[in-house]
């Protein structure tokens, strides 16, 4: 199975929309995907992202399906400085502090004890879990046990903060390290492979990040790191 991942184009956050830029990408996005072999549109239910999915399920006469936990995460918490923000504060824990990732635990750090982010990080771990197994892959640890032989490719757009989640889930990385070391732009198109083989424990491997090829060179292209919320 190929799972293909999408942020939404260039949003208009108030009223949670895409901007003229942000169609243009979408569109742009649509037709870099035309040709993927796509099965399965999902989508968070938010605005911008199912705007941006739109335009791919046109193109391929395809029905957008809404997973209501793929929606923005949200952050914050008592004594959490930045309101919470965990691309600044994720940012501060490597350039400032050098926290060892693999060695503490990021959970217990006082940015992200009682932030709530980390209770998103968790929600959107267990129910793209389920979401998986729907699909024929068991996750257990580090790996996947694959109980189906159909080989298919799905796409899923959503948000910066919400595809973080589901990054750092499936590849069994920090998620604070994920969302500062690993950015990734308006439309961006992110692969990730599961290999089939049922019976068999499988990993997924990344087969493209951030391809923003459809939008580079274009007036429509502005790099975002996160500074901004997803």
């Amino acid at each position: 199975m190929r799972l293909i991942m999408v942020r939404h184009g260039e949003p208009n956050y108030e009223k949670d929309c895409l901007t003229e830029t942000g169609a243009r990408q979408a569109k742009a996005a649509a037709q870099r995907l035309k040709d993927e072999g796509i099965s399965e549109i999902f989508a968070s239910p938010m605005g911008r992202a199912q705007e941006t999915a739109s335009f791919t399920a046109q193109l391929l006469s395809l029905p957008v399906q809404t997973l209501d936990f793929m929606h923005e995460i949200s952050w914050g918490g008592p004594g959490v400085p930045e309101h919470g923000h965990p691309w600044t504060l994720s940012e501060w824990m490597i350039a400032q502090e050098d926290f060892h990732f693999w060695n503490e635990n990021w959970r217990e750090h006082p940015y992200y004890g009682k932030n709530e982010a980390t209770a998103c990080f968790d929600a959107v771990s267990a129910e793209f879990d389920t979401f998986l197994a729907k699909k024929g892959y068991i996750h257990e640890g580090t790996r996947f046990l694959c109980s189906t032989d159909e080989d298919q490719t799905i796409a899923l757009f959503s948000h910066g903060g919400s595809g973080a989640c589901v990054l750092a889930h499936l590849l069994s990385l920090p998620f604070p390290y994920v969302v500062t070391v690993m950015p990734y732009d308006f439309t961006s198109i992110i692969i990730l492979n599961f290999p089939c083989g049922k019976g068999k424990y499988v990993f997924p491997r990344i087969e493209l990040f951030n391809d923003i090829a459809h939008i580079r060179d274009t007036k429509d292209h502005t790099v975002i790191f996160q500074k901004t919320p997803d």
